[in-house]
């Protein structure tokens, strides 16, 4: 089974579609669940905090709102793509080949305390939720430039991921690929 997280960023990239498209195409006949970042959605979030000063708890749940409307968006692109929103529900569904798009459920993740701070962004999240589902691969598919010499720790200094992601990729028994769109479209 195949966790692989689309940055947000892919929509305003213009990379969207074709990394869906991509996942229909080569995916056929594995499980594979996709991750949404939440994109410009959870950059308002960040604005409106930033400007009415709330704290990070009620940022991190409008970020996880962010997260589920991205899913929606996946699936309205995607009709053939299913919709899942707890672990139980994924476990059921990648059981047997076919694409789910986790919509992620704020109440379990407290119940499974993750952070609600902003060094916990969507990339931990699909960590967490590979680590969770115990997948053999992990993809995050960005927008930016990758070097292929980075390290995580050399990725989190550049804010290619969170701060968070090196403590949900400890003692994982997936593998990681961390790559620019345009190579895993290509």
């Amino acid at each position: 089974m195949i966790v692989i997280k689309l940055g947000g960023s892919l929509t305003t990239s213009g990379k969207l579609q074709p990394c869906l498209d991509k996942i229909d195409e080569d995916y056929q006949g594995r499980a594979v669940v996709i991750v949404p970042g939440g994109g410009e959605l959870a950059d308002q979030v960040r604005k409106m905090q930033r400007q009415w000063q709330f704290g990070d708890r009620f940022a991190h749940r409008m970020a996880i709102l962010a997260m589920q409307q991205m899913a929606l968006l996946f699936k309205a692109l995607k009709p053939c793509f299913t919709m899942a929103e707890s672990i139980p529900e994924l476990r059921v569904r990648t059981a047997q080949p076919g694409v789910s798009i986790w919509s992620p459920n704020v109440l379990e993740l407290d119940k499974a305390n993750i952070s609600s701070t902003w060094d916990m962004t969507s990339d931990s999240l699909a960590a967490w939720l590979a680590k969770t589902l115990t997948a053999d691969e992990l993809i995050l598919v960005k927008s930016v430039t990758i070097d292929a010499d980075w390290d995580v720790l050399k990725l989190v200094q550049n804010q290619i991921v969170d701060v968070s992601f090196p403590e949900y990729i400890q003692q994982a028994n997936f593998s990681l690929n961390i790559v620019n769109a345009e190579k895993f479209i290509s």
